[in-house]
């Protein structure tokens, strides 16, 4: 995703795909079956070869992963690794991805987007890691989650984002600890400091990102995203605290319905807004404005229900079903994943470490807010687990938006979006 950021936390625009985009790579699942590694001949660890790396980072993130490169195959000399570049959209990346994936050959280890493993898990297109030894209990349970499909390991955690809510400590004293708490802190700040033009800023457009927002704020109530029983108390109280923001309690423009991150970004970064919903890559932003640098906290939305619930972005790794360099795949995977690794690369790109044995003193020493991040990065919740997830989030982008926009109840367009979700070719509820 194309973010105010070289660290890219959320790859929400950059992972959302069109309808007709998701329909071919499903029919094209159908159509076909990937050689697994039980059948392709493979190479042995310590043999001179040359895997293949499919990623798409940039800026900072390609650097870091350039160097993380170059120091893998310093540990290990007979293994290269070519970069197999990924195009910047969602759309041409699965194209590519998919392309390849039907071919057999090509690609050996994948960068994937957290919402994407069930798709290339039931299409036959990546190996099964359950038995491949990755120390599970290392990684935070969401995305774990979003690692697993069917009880199996099919990713391995790279890089963790999840969406926290941003607050200015010297506005606001303490951390609300109820959604209720959040809009009279936000009402008070406005009231007090006459430059604020919001007082809670998160993004509300027709995209991916509104069902991360709605995740956060599901958590706020103790809802969830359960597919087969959307139209509970909790989510109507959720949609209608959306709602509530903008069109009730004030705290919130009528401008966000078309807001996305970076408008989010702006609105905090001018200093404009006392809260915002947000990345991890705006706790590193904030700390080069002088008015931010010592005036940021970051906490999960605030639950009344007790367990807050953040929305997981990020990276997993995979390994192509056709690879015939498993081994060596394996090795590199555990490498770029290893603590000292993530460490390296959350200092030099921002990147949140997935590997909760890399939050060390060492990292807090050189940034000290990683310290914070974890509460959120606890909190995090992967969205639903489906093959056909985007078809999905295209029916709940449509139910925020209509409920902003006032042209249905919470209630209605719960239940019309679970109607909706159930018809959907190749879904299912379990």
């Amino acid at each position: 995703m194309t973010l105010p950021s070289t660290a890219a936390p959320g790859r929400l625009a950059r992972r959302t795909l069109t309808a007709a985009a998701l329909a071919a790579l499903v029919g094209a699942a159908a159509g076909c079956s990937s050689s697994s590694s039980s059948t392709t001949p493979q190479t042995s660890a310590n043999a001179q070869q040359t895997i293949v790396f499919a990623t798409d980072g940039l800026g900072g993130e390609g650097q870091a992963t350039t160097a993380a490169i170059a120091g893998f195959e310093k540990q290990y000399p007979n293994v290269k690794v070519q970069v197999f570049n990924l195009a910047s959209s969602a759309t041409d990346q699965l194209t590519q991805l998919q392309q390849r994936f039907q071919a057999g050959t090509g690609l050996d280890v994948v960068d994937a987007d957290v919402t994407w493993t069930p798709q290339f898990a039931a299409a036959g297109y990546v190996q099964d890691l359950s038995a491949d030894g990755f120390n599970t209990g290392d990684y935070f349970p969401g995305q774990l989650a979003s690692a697993q499909y069917n009880g199996k390991l099919y990713a391995v955690p790279w890089i963790i984002n999840a969406e926290g809510v941003y607050y200015r400590t010297d506005l606001v004293k303490s951390a609300p600890t109820t959604p209720a708490e959040l809009v009279a802190d936000a009402q008070a700040a406005v009231k007090a400091d006459k430059s604020l033009k919001e007082g809670l800023a998160w993004e509300g457009a027709k995209y991916e990102g509104s069902v991360c927002a709605l995740v956060d704020f599901l958590g706020g109530f103790g809802g969830k995203l359960d597919l087969s029983d959307l139209n509970t108390p909790a989510n109507q109280q959720a949609l209608q605290f959306m709602y509530d923001t903008i069109h009730k309690d004030g705290i919130t423009p009528q401008a966000a319905t078309a807001w996305q991150e970076s408008d989010v970004q702006s609105a905090w970064e001018s200093g404009q807004t006392a809260f915002a919903l947000n990345w991890p890559y705006e706790f590193a932003s904030s700390q080069k404005i002088a008015a931010l640098k010592s005036n940021t906290a970051w906490i999960p939305f605030p639950s009344s229900a007790g367990s807050a619930a953040t929305a997981l972005g990020g990276h997993n790794l995979m390994v192509a079903a056709h690879s015939a360099h498993a081994a060596a795949d394996l090795e590199f995977i555990k490498y770029m994943t290893s603590a000292q690794v993530e460490i390296s690369r959350a200092e030099s790109a921002g990147d949140p470490p997935s590997a909760k044995s890399a939050y060390t003193s060492a990292l807090y020493a050189s940034a000290p807010y990683y310290q914070s991040e974890q509460a959120v990065f606890a909190a995090s919740t992967a969205r639903p687990s489906s093959p056909v997830y985007q078809q999905i989030s295209e029916v709940l982008q449509t139910m925020i938006s209509t409920v902003l926009a006032g042209q249905a109840s919470p209630s209605s367009a719960l239940s019309s979006a679970q109607t909706q979700i159930q018809q959907i070719p190749g879904y299912s509820a379990s």
